[in-house]
């Protein structure tokens, strides 16, 4: 019965949004309150839950887009993601752009979190295809796929980090065998799935499309990567500095205070406003003014982000993704498959993948001291198929939707075939490795 309710819910939803042209947030609300209602929450809880989810989506992400947007505005209005686009398309050629923005999503998306990696590289892509005349999805899609897969597979990422230490795997063998791993789900999800995608019209948000400028007024090479890459280099730089210092340092509060990505995104904001602001001539009131019309062009989607985090809390309030996934332990799967099918089944029903994949790791762990399985895989098969059919619920969904101004229709064709052509080929490519890698009993 609550498999039922549950699709019912996301058929609404659906409903709502692309039929009645119900606004999204709103959707999300009446969704999220109709399902309580049906799952027989009370209404005390009913509310608390959906303020707590909304609070808790937002709080997690609003910041950093928030930051993203002004670094992304002022990297697209300076000129800097054009000077970007004309380096990379010089160096390796325009009609190998796509590949070229795949490796760079692979090399930046390995210390940034997937919002922070996002809210970048947007400006950038949207710079390359109208400088190029391509398709932005044709040309965002591959560098989308490599945050994407990096995001679930390696830590340091939030779900496979906490699914390491959940499933007593080694951090370093899971980094390994999932970047081992993603090179080919990134392929085949991003460059030439993107290939078929050319037709899909998408008008990009115009606060994210910098004016094309003469080479004269473009700031310098050197100035323009260091200034948008700034979180990259500052994360990954205080990082690998925190690992090296002994245990106990008098600097690591320092070390980690900065290396928080929101902390990150902040000095990096700042660097930015004096070095392709203030240095090249932009008074502070024209960098508040171009950073309020960024603001503005990511509310709605903080509002879509709190609305989906509602109905995803009212889930787990109800005991439901517990129930569903309670309900597929007994199907007596190997335990590789039954992760993925557990943590993609919860990813569907709440749209969270951090979610999906700590849940289907905590009912699998009982399971895991009668049959032996290797840990690093399983952290990896959980991850694939936590990023499995993102659609109306996902917080991703939406910020690719709304940066990319696309119709939902457009929105499924293209993001969430991704996302499920990478969640499937993490899962063969863990088959694999798993007729290789030797076994470990819990």
């Amino acid at each position: 019965m609550t498999s039922l309710l549950i699709l019912l819910a996301v058929l609404a939803l659906i409903g709502l949004i692309s039929w009645a042209r119900i606004a999204p947030f709103l959707a999300f609300l009446l969704v999220a309150l109709g399902l309580g209602f049906s799952l027989r929450l009370p209404p005390a809880g009913l509310v608390a839950a959906i303020s707590q989810g909304f609070g808790e989506a937002l709080g997690s992400v609003a910041i950093l887009i928030v930051l993203g947007a002004m670094l992304g505005k002022l990297v697209a209005d300076s000129g800097a993601a054009q000077q970007i686009a004309t380096v990379m398309t010089a160096a390796l050629g325009a009609r190998n752009i796509q590949w070229t923005l795949m490796a760079a999503g692979l090399i930046i998306g390995i210390p940034l979190f997937y919002n922070v990696g996002f809210v970048l590289v947007v400006p950038i892509v949207f710079s390359v295809a109208y400088r190029y005349r391509l398709p932005a999805v044709y040309v965002g899609l591959p560098v989308l796929a490599s945050l994407s897969v990096l995001h679930g597979f390696l830590p340091p990422h939030p779900g496979p980090t906490a699914l390491v230490a959940q499933l007593h795997a080694s951090l370093g063998l899971t980094f390994a065998y999932g970047l081992l791993l993603a090179v080919p789900a990134i392929i085949l999800a991003g460059p030439l799935y993107a290939r078929t995608l050319r037709h899909i019209v998408a008008v990009p948000l115009p606060g994210f499309v910098g004016e094309v400028l003469p080479a004269s007024a473009l700031p310098g090479r050197a100035n323009s990567f260091l200034s948008s890459l700034l979180p990259v280099l500052v994360l990954g730089s205080l990082l690998s500095l925190r690992a090296a210092l002994p245990a106990g340092t008098g600097a690591g509060p320092l070390l980690d205070l900065l290396a928080e990505p929101v902390v990150a995104m902040l000095l990096a904001v700042l660097v930015a406003t004096i070095s392709l602001g203030l240095a090249r001539g932009r008074s502070i009131s024209q960098l508040m003014d171009a950073y309020n019309v960024a603001i503005k062009d990511v509310a709605a989607i903080l509002l879509i982000i709190g609305g989906a985090g509602a109905l995803k809390q009212v889930l787990v309030a109800s005991g439901a993704s517990q129930e569903i996934a309670a309900s597929l332990r007994s199907t007596g799967l190997p335990p590789l498959v039954l992760g993925w099918v557990l943590a993609a089944t919860i990813r569907v029903c709440l749209g969270s993948a951090t979610i999906a994949g700590l849940t289907a790791a905590g009912v699998l762990l009982p399971m895991l001291k009668q049959t032996p399985v290797n840990p690093n895989l399983l952290v990896l098969a959980i991850g694939a198929g936590s990023l499995a059919l993102s659609h109306l619920n996902d917080a991703g969904f939406w910020l690719f939707k709304e940066y990319f101004n696309l119709s939902v229709s457009d929105t499924l064709r293209s993001w969430t075939v991704m996302e499920t052509i990478v969640s499937v080929v993490g899962l063969l490519g863990v088959l694999l490795l798993s007729q290789v890698l030797p076994l470990a009993s819990y």
